[in-house]
Formats: C-alpha cells, structure tokens, sequence
C-alpha cells in the first residue's frame, strides 16, 4: 500500500491565501479552526498553525488566543529589506570593492552610546571607522561601537582586510536587529571622507543589534550620495 504524500505548510499557507485574495472568506470573517483545517487538508494541526503563523506574518490575517483566526480588514504587505555587506553591494554592481580601515581604538563607552545600548557608560567598547570603495570612489564610511564584554574577541580582532561588520557575521552574528533610515546633510568631517561637500544630503542607516538579549553593537552607515534603497513586498 503506498504510503500517502504529506502535505506541507506551504500547501495549506498557499490555498488560504487564495481563499482570502478570492473572497471565499472575505475581510473581517472567521476563519475554520485549526482542527478543522487540519482535517480537510488531511495533515496535522502543526502544520495548519505554521501556514497561519506564515500568514500572519504577511498581513493576511488576525490570530488572537480564544478568538481565533480573522482576514484582516485592512491587509497589510510587509516590505522585506535585505542589507549585504558593503562588499557584495558594490561587487553586485560589477564594480572592485576597496576597504580601508581608518581608525580603532578601545575605549569607555560614550554616555550617549551607553544610554542606546543601556550599558554602564565603563563598559568597554571597540570604536572602529573604515571606508569602503567601489572603483575607488567613496560608497560608504562606517562607524561602529562594538560591546567588548558581548564580542571578547573582538578587541584584538584583525580589521585590517576585512571590515568589522563583515568580520561580524563570520564570528558572532547576532540574533535581533533594530535599523533606522536618516536623511541628514553632510558636514565637513563627513564630506571631505565621502569626497563630496558639505551640505550634500545623504542617506544615512544606524543599525543596533543584540545577540541572546545582550546588547552588542551600534553603527552608522553612511551612504555616497545618490545611493538608492529598494525593496519587495
């Protein structure tokens, strides 16, 4: 007797969705329970809870405890951003990527730093600026505080070849993300690194990431001017 074929989550996220978008179950209605589900899709209650979790997610549907599942009333798309290295953006365009390390130093953490990452300001941290390049001209200047206490070996980390985001996601990655998108006019610092003048708007993104709950770094990366953000939803 052959065995029947499993059916995937993906099976049961696909054909709700379908039923949403159809209006089989329009705006606002209730949803059949998870057992329900289950049974006609002749696959197990786990497998129904991950597609509407999947669901969920994208903005298809409400999931509250004890009430159920509803279509939204109002769905949402949710835009998913990818950030790459600054080597592989650049190597993507089909230009040489080039890094510098500018500077590294070990120190306190600044009382502003200290209050973002709600650290003790003596905590120590690694301060490392680095540029990256695409065909030798400006594409962004790095600024980074690493938590020492969070990441031990980075303090005497080689950044020399490699920047510290890079060395970042081979060593340490971290499990949350919070990522803010700036507007901001250069200043003299900022647009004599990025070969530009002062005054010039650029796009600049300040990333804060934990690892297990302990707070580990906080950057800012600046972008060349021109740089564009594009994403899918």
């Amino acid at each position: 007797m052959t065995a029947q074929k499993r059916i995937s989550f993906q099976v049961v996220r696909d054909e709700v969705k379908r039923r949403i978008e159809t209006r089989i179950w329009p705006q606002g209605s209730l949803l059949p329970t998870e057992t329900q589900l289950a049974e006609e899709f002749n696959c197990a209650r786990a497998t129904v809870n991950r597609a509407l979790r999947e669901l969920a997610d994208q903005g298809f549907v409400e999931r509250k405890r004890k009430s159920g599942t509803r279509v939204k009333k109002e769905p949402s798309k949710h835009a998913k951003l990818e950030f790459s290295l600054a080597r592989q953006s650049v190597e993507s365009q089909n230009s040489t990527y080039r890094y510098a390390l500018v500077e590294r130093n070990v120190v306190p953490s600044p009382g502003w730093l200290a209050s973002q990452l709600s650290v003790s300001p003596d905590v120590k941290v690694l301060h490392v600026i680095c540029m990256h390049y695409a065909d030798n001209r400006p594409f962004q200047l790095e600024e980074r505080w690493i938590n020492i206490d969070a990441v031990p070996e980075v303090e005497h980390a080689n950044l020399n070849d490699h920047g510290p985001h890079e060395w970042l996601l081979n060593a340490a990655p971290f499990t949350e993300a919070e990522v803010a998108f700036c507007a901001i006019s250069a200043d003299g610092r900022l647009a004599e690194f990025m070969g530009t003048t002062a005054g010039t708007s650029m796009i600049q993104l300040e990333r804060t990431t934990w690892k297990d709950g302990q707070p580990m770094t906080f950057a800012r990366m600046t972008h060349h001017p021109g740089y564009c953000i594009r994403t899918k939803y």
